[in-house]
C-alpha cells in the first residue's frame, strides 16, 4: 500500500502528510503548552521538515511511523495529526495532535476511530495501544471511550526534556473492537 491511501469520515479527511504540510503542522505542534505531553515539540520549521523526512511513505511498514494529517472537511484546513507506529505485523501504535482551537469538539476520537477500525479490519491487526502520559486526563478518557483498557503504568520510564515521567499504555485487540 502506498501515500494514496485517504480516509473520510462525516467531519475528517485523512490523508498522508507530505512536505507540503511543514507549516501547518508547525503552527499547532510548536505550541508548547497545548502539546505539553508529547515528546516531540518542534522549534522551527526546519525540525518539521526533519520530522517529515523520517516519516514512512508506506503505510504497514513493520518498524516504521507512518503519519496522517487531519483535514476538516467544512474548512479543508489541516487540524492536526495521526500517526501509526508499525511495532510488528501484528500491532501497532497510536499518536494523535490537534491544534488546540479544535480540541473539544469530538475531533480526534472521529480520526481515532477511523484509523482503528482501518487497522483492524482493512489491515487485520491483532493488538493496537496508546502511550500517554498519566496527567494526560483527556487523552486518557479519550481511549476509554473507544474502548481501549489500561494495561500498564510504567514509573519514570521515559525520559523528556531531562525529565524522567511515567507512561500508561491502552490497549485493545482486534475481537474487542466494536464493529
Amino acid at each position: 500500500m502506498n501515500k494514496k491511501i485517504e480516509l473520510r469520515t462525516e467531519r475528517l479527511t485523512l490523508r498522508p502528510v507530505s512536505a507540503k504540510d511543514a507549516k501547518a503542522v508547525f503552527n499547532y505542534r510548536s505550541d508548547a503548552d497545548t502539546n505539553k505531553y508529547q515528546r516531540w515539540i518542534p522549534q522551527t520549521i526546519n525540525d518539521v521538515d526533519e520530522f517529515l523526512n523520517k516519516v514512512s511513505s508506506k503505510i504497514n511498514q513493520a518498524g516504521t511511523w507512518f503519519q496522517f494529517v487531519i483535514i476538516e472537511n467544512g474548512t479543508s484546513e489541516i487540524i492536526g495529526d495521526l500517526g501509526i507506529h508499525f511495532i510488528d505485523d501484528n500491532q501497532a501504535e497510536l499518536g494523535c495532535t490537534l491544534a488546540r482551537n479544535r480540541q473539544g469538539n469530538g475531533f480526534a476520537v472521529e480520526a481515532l476511530r477511523s484509523v482503528v477500525d482501518y487497522l483492524f479490519k482493512t489491515l487485520n491487526k491483532h493488538r493496537i495501544i496508546g502511550s500517554v502520559d498519566p496527567q494526560n486526563l483527556k487523552s486518557i478518557a479519550m481511549l476509554e471511550r473507544l474502548g481501549f483498557r489500561k494495561e500498564a503504568h510504567f514509573k519514570e520510564s521515559i525520559l523528556i526534556d531531562g525529565k524522567w515521567v511515567d507512561d500508561l499504555i491502552y490497549a485493545i485487540l482486534n475481537k474487542e473492537w466494536s464493529r
